[in-house]
């Protein structure tokens, strides 16, 4: 009796990168994690070398300890999304990478208003100073001989898989997320590329879908990982669409929140069409041949609580019980956008504080006001999103920022609405490992449509204190005005 086969999957996250082993129904075998860090070296920029991704990747598959571990059929990849890798023809990084939350290329998004309403519609996305197009248009006017020395630019999940496989190609799901791309035609915009100055051939061809086999593992990968050779690798996908895929988000009629480094709200929707040239949402391809999805994003996730953790001394799990007492009228006001905001200010300007504070607060009072301010920052983002939620079926929820049983009913109390939580919550990594499955030729995508969507569990319902909390985001959106943060 043949072994059942296993599939690796790789989620690049933003400061770290988690590796599971899953079967080709995508039931978890095991996992590891191994972290890296983002260097700010200027206000506003975020950057990593992306050989500390690799060196990440390397020890973290090697801490696997499933028996089966060394004999994968398939690898499928998740990443970050947005930003920039610039490399050479054999894949080594000209300089570090820039990050999706870098916003050092503001001023290049004026080179987007200039162009007429009619091609920025086609863009179907906000513009924002942490995508790609705007990122390499800087880098060619502040950095040109680093531009000059690479042969691509990749985003971050497609650089691993050349590391992977010595084969360079985009596909879909990131490159719909880079404000190069037409929706309609749904390739790279020419027209786009031009006005911003850009080497149209920096840019690989872009796969039919996440999904395809994009080419197989090199021996030097291959020795590097302790994996055999010649192992198929998936095209892979941005970790939302990876995310949606893990929990079998595939079709229209739900709705989900994932809180990880940031906030995504993600809704499928059908084929779409140009309607506005500023749109507060974003649009992109999802890990299917044909998908779309609406995405409500924004930055004040996970990286505002750790910085907010980190300054008070505070553990995780200390953060998430304060969110388990009751909310006072004379609590401080928390702003959460330390590093800007996409959905739905879209400006990388917006800057954080606590506001309201008297002698009589306590440590306490300032973790409990932080994660309410993150709270009020994804009700916000929610709001923004294109249609109407189900008020009974509510929103699924899935990420490691969605564990918390205490945070789980904050986040319930302030988005007014039922959460229920998918049964793991490593969706982005599941999903990976779902998209090596169909490089292996293990399943399709087809299959995964009609198979993958995950159990959910009621977790938490709007409790007496849902009241309170909307008199209380009314203040938050008051002292936004108060700081000049909103009109």
């Amino acid at each position: 009796m043949s072994a059942t086969p296993t599939l690796l999957g790789i989620d690049l996250g933003t400061s770290s990168v988690k590796v599971v082993l899953t079967d080709p129904a995508g039931h978890l075998l095991d996992q590891a994690t191994e972290a890296y860090p983002v260097e700010r070296p200027r206000p506003g920029w975020a950057e990593t070398d992306p050989q500390a991704w690799w060196d990440a990747i390397v020890k973290a598959v090697a801490r696997l300890t499933t028996a089966n571990a060394r004999q994968v059929a398939g690898i499928g990849l998740s990443g970050q999304m947005h930003g920039v890798v610039l490399c050479t023809a054999d894949s080594t990084p000209t300089r570090p990478a820039l990050l999706w939350c870098d916003a050092r290329a503001e001023p290049q998004l004026d080179l987007y208003r200039q162009l007429p309403a009619q091609t920025r519609a086609r863009l179907g996305n906000p513009l924002s100073a942490g995508m790609a197009g705007p990122q390499l248009a800087w880098l060619h006017r502040q950095e040109p001989a680093t531009v000059d020395r690479a042969r691509w630019a990749l985003q971050p999940k497609d650089w691993i898989r050349a590391r992977l496989t010595g084969q360079f190609a985009a596909e879909p799901s990131d490159a719909s997320a880079t404000l190069l791309y037409d929706i309609l035609s749904q390739d790279w915009d020419d027209t786009v590329i031009d006005a911003l100055g850009l080497r149209r051939s920096l840019l690989p061809d872009i796969l039919a879908h996440s999904g395809v086999c994009a080419g197989r593992l090199t021996t030097t990968a291959a020795a590097d990982l302790g994996l055999t050779t010649d192992v198929p690798v998936a095209a892979g996908a941005a970790d939302t669409a990876a995310a949606a895929l893990g929990t079998g988000l595939l079709a229209p009629g739900r709705t989900q929140l994932t809180i990880g480094t940031g906030v995504q709200i993600v809704s499928i929707v059908d084929t779409p069409a140009p309607s506005t040239a500023d749109p507060v949402a974003h649009l992109y391809r999802d890990a299917t041949p044909t998908g779309w999805y609406a995405m409500a994003a924004s930055l004040t996730g996970g990286q505002t609580l750790d910085w907010v953790r980190s300054i008070l001394g505070s553990s995780w799990a200390e953060l998430y019980q304060t969110a388990a007492r009751e909310p006072r009228a004379d609590d401080p006001v928390f702003v959460p956008h330390l590093v800007g905001e996409r959905t739905p200010y879209l400006d990388t300007q917006l800057r954080g504080s606590w506001t309201g504070l008297a002698a009589s607060h306590t440590r306490t009072d300032l973790l409990y006001a932080a994660l309410e301010g993150v709270a009020f920052a994804a009700a916000d983002a929610l709001h923004a999103l294109p249609g109407t939620i189900d008020t009974d079926n509510g929103l699924l929820i899935a990420g490691g920022g969605t564990t918390s049983p205490p945070w789980r009913a904050l986040l319930s109390d302030v988005l007014g609405l039922p959460l229920d939580a998918v049964a793991v919550p490593s969706a982005s990594a599941r999903g990976a490992g779902l998209l090596g499955a169909t490089a292996a030729g293990l399943t399709t995508l087809d299959d995964l449509a009609a198979t993958s969507r995950l159990a959910s569990e009621r977790v938490a319902e709007p409790g007496p204190r849902a009241n309170l909390l909307r008199q209380r985001h009314d203040q938050y959106r008051r002292v936004l005005i108060q700081l000049g943060n909103l009109n």
